[in-house]
């Protein structure tokens, strides 16, 4: 049998390598040094022959080196969460490869003007090399990148004599990061081929052209990893970052795939344009692209540009290089998403395909910028002198964080600064700027500096897009087309953080301090022997990773309603926490030591528990919390990155653990241990129904605390589901065109009021017009437990069509709103009638069910882990909310 086996799979193998043979080179008229191993030689099959995983990778990148280790140098930049390396490999000559730190280092000089001597810049740019950075597999599932990636760093080793490699190798390095998502591609090659049976389908229907929940596109936490890059949440794109700051290659290109029935997309990009890129940078990718043409004409292959993809988000693998002065692009490819795929006009179109177009666009890159190196070199330290001389004419030229306000907020801004190569200061002394005075502490970033550009495109509160790109979308909204905004249009980090920042048009004079990217925020605990309790203010991060580590270590903690002041005339915010001494065990100085110093927390001790304002530490109204169990609900029919986001804020941010649970299993499982449950963006309806509304209310009823994120929210508004007692309403209409109630969606209605949302009834057409992302300000009641510690005003992300009413006085509480109509939109573009619409409806909402209670948000505060500025709301959803329905057993 084994022997059967053994020439059965020996049969396929030589089958399938006598169809490599046959096929044309992956690049044309070329001689390969038999030195160099090939694909054959190390992996057994043939370039594109067969998807290579994350281990087939490391093993062929790993024999490159060692076959030629004065040529190839790979590095490991990160871990990801599932443990698999990922590496980057730096090809170029052997001298370039032996003195990669001076080059670096020239790098570094070359963008740091003000470092310079008389005769630096002139030197660096007659000497240095072109540097090209070439990214593959962001998204797991895009698979043809990575094969493209490993034959592009064997071409330009082992290929002979040919022109294009020696003139890449003359006056260039190559850096190729082949695989940027290790995690989503494991998971898509290993679900791919278990998928296959006796031979491939070609059938767009196949079980190995539709991937289980979740995707491969994701990496462990199921975040797009091409949306990370302005938070930084990510090992992956922590490393990435690191490594692109220390090199500043000068052009970076991200290799992507979409749908199978397309051709090929390059440079030039869609409009809009980010307006703080600049028109070099554009024009450098341009003629770039035009070299690609000229390479795909010639192997008769399709592609196109202009047409989708724009460079208007900042936070793209191909845009957020462009703010450090390189000009960066995306690629994209047609995908058989597995070995064979037909296309729609009949053609059978092979992995291989996709994998050798990706090969030419990468040589017609590499090649593109070793011509353009003289050009690159100048456009790149040109850019920096000019983002210096563009800060220092600016009106808002230096930009505050007084740190006043949300410690630990202000320091993850300013420490996430500095990760992305900013430089950020903080004050030692205090200080004056603009008339404003600022205390020691404060955080300061002058725009005048490097990477200027990328502080005026992160900072400001708006940035806007081209009025002829709006006026068009307007008016294919007018004849209900759809629109051609891509993505986010708000990103504005102090808003999305929630922090008061200032400008200035000078730089202040004070004594200052570099902040590091690995800077810790510092807790504080003393104690002394009368100390009856210990108090941690409420209202930021650090308070919310002291209560988790609390609650985990088996301290009994209370947490207080209403704010409070204390005999000596200290006051503390609602939801301050407190530990009493006499409560907890003989160790608790030494624990509170621990979590101070891991949390940035500080904790102040008191000697009495007298209190003159707000509630007592014995009343009602400080209730003690418990330690709850929380579950998610997980796989179809949640969306994905909504289920993921949200477990990563709980378990990295908050440090708490959280049980997935898939949906399915949910309408089965026993809930009775779990005090959360958490129903993330998804459509519930098909899965759950009527029936699965019913075990959770019932569930809720017994003490169940039940939060909702937009369509979670959907679908326990619901009217056949009765969980939550509001509507959806239709978009606005003129009078005569409204119809009447239907279902569960009403009439559209504008609230001008703040006493109109409160005496809003129930009203009753087609949804809102879609929206992409924008930021909006949303007021909060400063009257409720669970709004305990959050600001009046906070900032939301306001993506897709629902909305709804208010819900009613007798059935909950209305605890967020939208802002009025003229001050809503905090960031980005928001259609009008949105606007009018969205105005004073709600974006938190609390309905008491039995003994328990539902808590709805109608949009995503966890949306990308980047709203830092809404994790106490949700945090007191998640550990304070069961602490009101335990008092109710």
């Amino acid at each position: 049998m084994k022997l059967i086996k053994s020439l059965a799979l020996c049969c396929s193998w030589l089958s399938a390598s006598v169809l490599a043979q046959a096929l044309p080179p992956m690049w044309q008229g070329t001689t390969y040094d038999t030195s160099i191993p090939s694909f054959e030689q190390v992996l057994g099959y043939a370039p594109g022959e067969r998807i290579s995983n994350h281990s087939q990778m490391l093993h062929y990148f790993q024999a490159l080196e060692k076959a030629a280790p004065g040529r190839i140098k790979v590095f490991e930049y990160a871990q990801s969460w599932e443990g698999r390396s990922l590496i980057y490999a730096a090809i170029g000559r052997e001298q370039a490869i032996t003195t990669l730190d001076q080059f670096a280092t020239s790098m570094q000089l070359l963008a740091s003007p003000e470092r310079q001597q008389r005769d630096d810049k002139q030197r660096l740019l007659a000497n240095l090399p072109a540097s090209t950075w070439l990214a593959y597999g962001v998204h797991g599932n895009e698979i043809s990148s990575t094969d493209a990636a490993m034959f592009t760093a064997y071409h330009l080793l082992a290929a002979k004599d040919d022109a294009l490699v020696n003139t890449v190798l003359d006056n260039s390095i190559v850096f190729i990061d082949p695989l940027q998502n290790p995690d989503g591609r494991e998971r898509f090659t290993s679900r791919y081929y278990a998928s296959v049976g006796l031979e491939h389908s070609a059938d767009r229907y196949s079980a190995e052209h539709n991937e289980p929940w979740p995707s491969g596109r994701t990496n462990h936490y199921l975040f797009d990893m091409n949306r990370d890059w302005l938070a930084i949440t990510q090992p992956e794109s922590k490393g990435r970052i690191a490594a692109l700051n220390h090199f500043k290659p000068l052009v970076v290109i991200d290799l992507h795939e979409m749908g199978g029935d397309e051709s090929y997309y390059f440079a030039p990009a869609a409009e809009p344009f980010n307006p703080h890129m600049t028109a070099t940078q554009i024009a450098n990718m341009n003629q770039i692209g035009r070299n690609h043409g000229r390479h795909f004409d010639q192997y008769g292959f399709d592609y196109f540009t202009r047409e989708i993809f724009d460079a208007f988000y900042p936070g793209y693998g191909d845009s957020w290089p462009t703010f450090y002065g390189a000009s960066a692009s995306t690629y994209e490819v047609g995908s058989a998403r597995g070995e064979i795929f037909r296309r729609k006009n009949g053609e059978l179109y092979t992995y291989r395909d996709s994998v050798q177009r990706h090969v030419v666009a990468s040589l017609s890159t590499v090649e593109a910028t070793a011509t353009m190196r003289s050009k690159l070199l100048r456009d790149f330290a040109d850019y920096q002198t000019d983002s210096i001389a563009l800060g220092k004419k600016s009106k808002q030229r230096v930009y505050l964080l007084p740190n006043t306000r949300d410690r630990a907020g202000n320091h993850r801004l300013a420490t996430l600064m500095a990760e992305h190569g900013v430089v950020v200061h903080q004050a030692t002394d205090n200080f004056s700027a603009c008339g404003v005075k600022y205390p020691a502490g404060a955080y300061f970033i002058d725009t005048a500096q490097p990477r200027g550009r990328f502080v005026t495109t992160t900072f400001t509160a708006q940035v806007n897009m081209d009025d002829g790109f709006i006026k068009e979308q307007e008016r294919r909204r007018a004849r209900y087309l759809s629109d051609e905004i891509y993505d986010v249009t708000g990103w504005s980090l102090p808003k999305m953080f929630n922090l008061d920042v200032a400008s200035c048009d000078d730089k202040p004079s004070v004594q200052a301090r570099q902040v590091s990217a690995t800077d810790p925020l510092e807790g504080q605990f003393a104690t002394s022997t009368d100390d009856v309790a210990y108090i941690v203010p409420w209202g930021d991060m650090s308070a919310v990773r002291f209560l988790t580590a609390a609650l985990r270590a088996g301290l009994v903690v209370k947490s207080a309603d209403k704010a409070f002041t204390l005999d000596g005339g200290k006051r503390y915010p609602a939801g301050s926490l407190v530990i009493e001494r006499g409560k907890n065990s003989q160790s608790l100085s030494a624990t509170l030591t621990e979590l101070a110093a891991q949390s940035g927390a500080l904790i102040d001790n008191v000697s009495s528990s007298w209190v003159v304002d707000g509630p007592s530490f014995g009343s009602n109204g400080m209730a003690q919390l418990v330690t709850p169990n929380i579950a998610i609900a997980w796989d179809e029919p949640t969306y994905s990155s909504s289920a993921g986001n949200t477990r990563f804020v709980i378990e990295r941010q908050m440090g708490y653990p959280v049980t997935a649970i898939r949906s399915d299993d949910l309408m089965r499982a026993d809930l009775s241990r779990y005090q959360v449950l958490i129903l993330p963006n998804g459509y519930y309806a098909g899965v759950f129904g009527t029936a699965g509304a019913d075990k959770l209310k019932g569930w809720v009823e017994q003490g169940g605390v039940l939060v909702t994120f937009s369509g979670g929210t959907r679908y326990i508004a619901d009217a056949q589901n009765g969980l939550l007692d509001v509507k959806r309403e239709f978009a606005i209409k003129d009078e005569a065109e409204q119809s009447a109630e239907d279902g569960s969606m009403v009439k559209g209605s504008t609230i001008t009021s703040k006493q109109q949302l409160l005496t809003e009834v129930d009203k009753n057409q087609r949804s809102p017009d879609h929206v992409a992302g924008v930021l909006a300000n949303i007021d909060v009641d400063q009257e409720h437990w669970l709004t305990a510690g959050v600001n009046p005003t906070v900032v939301g992300v306001v993506a897709g069509s629902e909305i709804y009413t208010p819900i009613k006085l007798n059935s909950g509480m209305n605890l967020a709103w939208f802002s009025q109509a003229d001050t809503l939109l905090a960031s980005g573009y928001l259609w009008q009638q949105n606007r009018e619409q969205l105005a004073f409806k709600p974006y938190l909402m609390q309905q008491p069910v039995g003994k328990g209670m539902v808590i709805a948000f109608t949009q995503e505060p966890t949306f990308r882990a980047y709203l830092d500025g809404l994790n106490v709301m949700v945090a007191n959803a998640l550990f304070r909310a069961p602490a009101q329905t335990a008092a109710l057993h």
